[in-house]
C-alpha cells in the first residue's frame, strides 16, 4: 500500500491536516478506484464513495434483496429496450462521489456504457431500497443526487410499504418530496404515459 491509497490530494489553498488532531480523510474516486484495484478492500466488501469520505455499504438482507430483484423486473417489463436497468453498480456523480444506488434507469446506450461509468446526463430515476438504511437513504444519498441533478428518486421504505418520491433536482437538493402508499400510482417523468400500481411494486 502506498501513501496515495491513504492520504487525499490536497488543492493548493486547503490546509494540511494536524495528525494530532481527529479529521476527515476525503478522496477522489481516482484514489477510491485506485484501493479497489490495489486490493484494499476485500472481494466481499462493499464500500461507495460519497462527498470524498468511503462509506461501508449496509448487507443486503434477503427482504432487500427480493424487492431489488422485483422492482427490476417490473421496470423492465414495462420499459424493455428503451433503457438500460443497472443493478447495484457505480455511478459516477463526480470528482468525490461513486454511490452505488441500488436501481438505476439509464438512458440506452449500444456499448453499455462500457467506455465509462454513467454520469447525472445518462440517468432518468434513481431508486434506493431501504430495509435499515432509511434515514441515510433519505438525508444523504437523496440530497446527493437532488445536487447532482438527476431528474428522479423513488425510496423505498420495504418495512412499512410506502415510496417517497423526490423530484425537482436543485443545488440544495430535491425541491419537491412526495409519498405514495397503498393505491397510489406512479410514473417516471422520462415515460409518463408509463404507470405502476403500488400494488405492482410490494
Amino acid at each position: 500500500m502506498t501513501a496515495q491509497l491513504l492520504v487525499p490530494s490536497l488543492s493548493p489553498n486547503q490546509e494540511v491536516p494536524n495528525p494530532d488532531q481527529p479529521h476527515v480523510m476525503r478522496f477522489t474516486i481516482a484514489q477510491f478506484q485506485l484501493m479497489y484495484e490495489r486490493g484494499v478492500f476485500a472481494d466481499s466488501d462493499r464500500y461507495e464513495l460519497i462527498n470524498g469520505e468511503i462509506i461501508a455499504m449496509s448487507p443486503i438482507g434477503l427482504k432487500h434483496a427480493v424487492s431489488v430483484g422485483r422492482f427490476s423486473k417490473k421496470l423492465e417489463s414495462k420499459l424493455r429496450e428503451q433503457v438500460i436497468i443497472w443493478v447495484q453498480n457505480p455511478i459516477d456523480l463526480g470528482n468525490k462521489s461513486q454511490p452505488q444506488p441500488d436501481i438505476v434507469v439509464l438512458k440506452y446506450r449500444d456499448d453499455f456504457y462500457e467506455e465509462g461509468l454513467p454520469t447525472p446526463a445518462d440517468i432518468l430515476l434513481i431508486i434506493e431500497v431501504a430495509d435499515s438504511s432509511l434515514e441515510y437513504d433519505r438525508d444523504v444519498k437523496a440530497k446527493l443526487y437532488g445536487v447532482a441533478g438527476i431528474p428522479q428518486m423513488w425510496l423505498f421504505d420495504v418495512n412499512t410499504k410506502t415510496i417517497t418520491g423526490f423530484s425537482q433536482p436543485s443545488e440544495l437538493g430535491y425541491k419537491q418530496t412526495c409519498l405514495y402508499t397503498q393505491g397510489d400510482r406512479l410514473s417516471i417523468l422520462a415515460f409518463d404515459d408509463v404507470v405502476f400500481e403500488w400494488q405492482e411494486l410490494f
